[in-house]
């Protein structure tokens, strides 16, 4: 199931999607609605949609103004707009389709499902990745610095937790119970881990999978690390979370 959000500021054409989608694209779930960009950021960062059907001309500024403010694009666009003028811009964005006002129910349901292919093919590379990775702990007996403005952090990264957004700032987590604030972003970081076997459980979190204690369901599902620090996941990523758990087990 595609968890879809629809950014538009002409209200019928929520509805219209919403029908089309319900007619034509039974795995697409709309979880949530905006009309503009600024409501269209705030709705992303609560959501966490897995698609976005986001019109371009909007009251507040554009649909490339939206995307170009967010601090990360993880899901998947599908413009929609009646201008074509707009075309070139629009895939310079990496947008899996284009449609045009009024929408056409068959290239509706072929741009879903291209999404909805992409998004999956994204995640096997991903839950393939993480399981070569943890696979490998050796990868974790290395070392990586850490700096700040007062000191160099020499860190075994098997000993770091998780990691945790605060706007531009990143605080590390250790198994020392140091809490070191470092002016790079979460995306620096969970670059910087990729191949270590960490996990982006929410838009502010990044997690050491083999620091993980439980997953406990209940508020929504949340992680409780090493440290029994209490770690949120995006509701998103929990079955993606629940089957490298599954996988690991195999």
């Amino acid at each position: 199931m595609l968890r879809a959000l629809i950014i538009d500021d002409e209200y019928h054409m929520h509805d219209t999607l919403i029908k089309l989608l319900d007619l034509h694209c039974p795995d697409v779930l709309v979880v949530g609605q905006a009309a503009g960009v600024a409501s269209g950021a705030e709705a992303i960062n609560e959501f966490h949609p897995d698609l976005v059907f986001l019109d371009i001309q909007m009251k507040d500024g554009t649909g490339f103004d939206l995307l170009y403010n967010l601090p990360s694009i993880d899901f998947k666009v599908i413009f929609v707009t009646a201008y074509d003028q707009y075309a070139v811009q629009a895939f310079r964005y990496s947008a899996v389709d284009y449609l045009l006002k009024p929408i056409n129910p068959e290239h509706l349901a072929e741009a879903v499902n291209r999404a909805g292919n992409m998004i999956q093919e994204h995640f096997n590379l991903q839950m393939q990745a993480l399981e070569e990775n943890l696979k490998s702990v050796n990868k974790q007996q290395k070392k990586v610095i850490i700096k700040t403005t007062e000191n160099i952090h020499l860190l075994d990264v098997k000993n770091i937790i998780s990691c945790e957004s605060d706007s531009s700032y990143t605080t590390v987590h250790t198994s020392d119970g140091e809490k070191i604030l470092v002016s790079r972003t979460l995306k620096d970081y969970e670059d910087m881990f990729a191949d270590f076997g960490f996990y982006r459980v929410h838009k502010s979190y990044l997690i050491n999978l083999l620091q993980i204690k439980r997953f406990e369901r209940q508020d929504g599902g949340y992680v409780v690390m090493s440290n029994d620090l209490k770690i949120p996941v995006a509701s998103r990523k929990r079955d993606e979370l629940l089957q490298l758990f599954e996988k690991l087990a195999e």
